[in-house]
C-alpha cells in the first residue's frame, strides 16, 4: 500500500514545491490538494463534520497552479487533485487544464473528483444544476471530459453539458486519460463510483465500518463486472495499526493529513510527515 499526503494549500502552508520535494525525499508516492473556488459568505450549508468550518477553507489556493509547482520540483511523486469540484468549472477549460497538468508533469496526475458539500457554492457556479442532481451532472461532466481527452473530434450531448465537435488539445500523456478517483462515501456516491469511476477514494470516517463497507463495495463492483482500486483518505492522525489494517483490506493507497492534529499550524507539517515516513516501507 502506498502512502500519500493531503494539504489544505493555503498561503500560510508550506509551499507546494517545498512540500512536494519533502514528500518525495521521504518515500511518499502522492501529494493531494483539494479545491474550493470560494466560500459563500452567506452560507447556510452546515460543515459536514459539524461545528464551525475551519478557516483554511476560505483561504485555499488554486490546485492546478500549486500542483504545477509541485510537479516541477519533483520527478516521481504523483500529484493529485483531491478533490476537484468539476461542476464549478467550464468543461472545456477543465479538459485543457487537466490535460496540460498531466502533460507537464510527465503523466503523474491523479484526478480526484467530487460533488462538493456546499449547496450555495455550487449555485453560484451552476444555478441550472439542482443540488439533488449534482451526482448525475458530475457523471455527465466526466463523460464530456473523457471525450475531450480521447477523441480527435470531441463532442457531447447531455442534459447538463452539450457541445458540438471540437478540437481539444493537448491530450493527456496517460492513456486513455488520467485516472478519475471519485471521492464519495455514501450509498449514492458508491453507486456512481461503481458505474463510472476509475478508482474509489472515500474518506474513512465517512464509511463507518470500513471493512464491511469495502467488502460490500467490492461485492457490488463484481456484480457490475468491475474491479475498482480503492484509496482511502484518513481523517485525523491514524495509528500505525489502522494503516496496516487498511493494507490488509487491499487498499492501494492511503492519503493522510486531512483534519490532522495541528493542521492549522504550518510548523507541524514537516514533523507530521516525518512521523509517518518510517511506516512507508512496512506498508508497501
Amino acid at each position: 500500500m502506498e502512502l500519500g499526503f493531503s494539504s489544505m494549500n493555503t498561503p500560510e502552508d508550506v509551499r507546494p514545491d517545498v512540500l512536494a520535494r519533502a514528500l518525495e525525499d521521504r518515500g511518499y508516492t502522492s501529494f493531494f490538494i483539494g479545491e474550493h473556488s470560494h466560500i459563500p459568505a452567506s452560507r447556510r450549508t452546515p460543515y459536514p463534520s459539524g461545528g464551525e468550518m475551519p478557516d483554511q477553507y476560505r483561504r485555499m489556493m488554486d490546485p492546478f497552479v500549486s500542483l504545477t509547482m509541485a510537479a516541477q520540483a519533483t520527478e516521481r511523486l504523483q500529484i493529485g487533485i483531491g478533490v476537484c469540484l468539476v461542476l464549478e468549472h467550464h468543461v472545456l477549460d477543465l479538459a485543457k487544464s487537466v490535460a496540460t497538468l498531466d502533460h507537464l508533469s510527465g503523466g503523474r496526475l491523479l484526478f480526484g473528483v467530487g460533488v462538493g458539500w456546499n449547496e450555495e457554492e455550487l449555485a453560484n457556479h451552476r444555478p441550472d444544476v439542482p443540488w439533488a442532481q449534482r451526482y448525475r451532472a458530475t457523471e455527465e461532466c466526466i463523460a464530456a471530459l473523457r471525450t475531450c481527452w480521447t477523441d480527435e473530434d470531441s463532442e457531447y450531448h447531455g442534459e447538463f453539458f452539450d457541445f458540438d465537435p471540437v478540437w481539444s488539445y493537448p491530450k493527456p500523456i496517460q492513456r486513455p486519460h488520467p485516472p478519475v478517483l471519485l471521492g464519495t462515501g455514501g450509498p449514492l456516491g458508491t453507486k456512481h463510483a461503481i458505474r463510472w469511476a476509475d478508482e474509489w477514494m472515500p474518506m474513512d470516517v465517512a464509511l463507518g465500518n470500513v471493512p464491511k463497507r469495502i467488502a460490500r463495495f467490492r461485492e457490488l463492483a463484481a456484480e457490475a463486472g468491475r474491479e475498482i482500486p480503492i484509496s482511502l483518505v484518513t481523517f485525523g492522525d491514524p495509528t500505525p495499526e489502522t494503516l496496516h489494517s487498511y493494507r490488509e483490506l487491499g487498499v492501494v493507497r492511503c492519503v493522510i493529513g486531512a483534519a490532522r492534529e495541528g493542521w492549522d499550524d504550518p510548523a507541524t507539517t514537516l514533523p507530521f510527515i516525518d512521523r509517518y515516513a518510517p511506516l512507508i516501507t512496512d506498508l508497501t
